[in-house]
Formats: structure tokens, C-alpha cells, sequence
């Protein structure tokens, strides 16, 4: 089992930045795959980025290039790193946590351990 704890929402400009962050706790074999999802008000559920425990990260197109997920395994805490933010990121973010299947992380899987979510508004 892992427990996961999201924070560092909060309200910024458009072209601004903010940085999420994921306390982890538990087994780490339930948590070789990370991932930020982000739920805008009204839509469904996305990845946004996912990373593999001492492996390579994936993001979704809509934010390759604005976004960085990070991870300090020393400190079990995953980190998304957001920069030149557009009104269109403002969602619910959550971390997600699950094994690892196969190669890789892909951003189509399912997760089964989840953040209680963290804010993030854009304002134009």
C-alpha cells in the first residue's frame, strides 16, 4: 500500500509558475510508477506526466516543454514543475501512484493509489 499526500496548489497568472508536490509513504513497489493527473472543472481526468523510480518521465502533449515531473527517491517525494502556465492548466491536480507493469510508465494506465488533489487556478 502507499499513502500519498499532493500540496503546493494555488492561484497564479497566465505565464507564471507553481510547483506541486507528492509525499509518498509505504512500499515502494506500489510506487515504481508516478504520475500527475489534472481533472479541469467539467472534463474528465488526464495524465499530465508520469515517471518511472530511477527511470524516464512522459508528459502529455499539451504541456511538453512547460512542465517538469521530478522525483527525490531519497525523500519519497514527486514533484511537477510548472512554468509558463495558461489558463487552460487551471484543474484539480493529483499525484497517482501504482506497480509497475511492463516497460515503462504510459500515460494511458490505470493508478491505484491517489492524492486527495491540490488547486491550481490560471488567471488570463
Amino acid at each position: 500500500q502507499v499513502q500519498l499526500a499532493d500540496s503546493g496548489g494555488g492561484s497564479v497568472q497566465a505565464g507564471g509558475s507553481l510547483r506541486l508536490s507528492c509525499s509518498a509513504s509505504g512500499d515502494t513497489y506500489y510506487s515504481e510508477c508516478m504520475a500527475w493527473f489534472h481533472q479541469p472543472q467539467g472534463k474528465e481526468l488526464e495524465a499530465v506526466a508520469t515517471i518511472e523510480r530511477y527511470g524516464t518521465a512522459t508528459y502529455a502533449d499539451s504541456v511538453k516543454g512547460r512542465f517538469t515531473i521530478s522525483q527525490d527517491n531519497g525523500k519519497n517525494t514527486l514533484y511537477l514543475q510548472m512554468n509558463n502556465l495558461k489558463p487552460e492548466d487551471t484543474a484539480v491536480y493529483y499525484c497517482a501512484a501504482k506497480p509497475k507493469y511492463g516497460d515503462g510508465c504510459p500515460l494511458n494506465e490505470i493508478y491505484k493509489f491517489w492524492g486527495q488533489g491540490t488547486q491550481v487556478t490560471v488567471s488570463s
